[in-house]
C-alpha cells in the first residue's frame, strides 16, 4: 500500500473517533455506532496493509 492509502486509513480512523465522541456527547446512538463502525473498517484495512507490507519484506516484491 501506498502512503497515501496509509494516511486515508488512518484519517477514516480519526474521523470515526470524533464521530464517536461527538454521539457519546450528545447522547446521538446513531453518530456514536458510526464512527465505531468507521474505526473498524479503518483498522481492518490497516491491518491488511500490514499483512501485505510483512508479504513485500518476505517475497521483496
Amino acid at each position: 500500500m501506498g502512503l497515501g492509502d496509509k494516511i486515508s486509513n488512518k484519517a477514516q480512523e480519526v474521523a470515526g473517533k470524533a464521530k464517536e465522541a461527538t454521539g457519546d456527547a450528545t447522547n446521538n446512538e446513531k453518530l456514536q455506532a458510526e464512527g465505531i463502525g468507521d474505526q473498524a473498517a479503518a483498522k481492518a484495512k490497516q491491518a491488511g496493509e500490514h499483512v501485505k507490507d510483512a508479504a513485500k519484506d518476505v517475497f521483496g516484491k
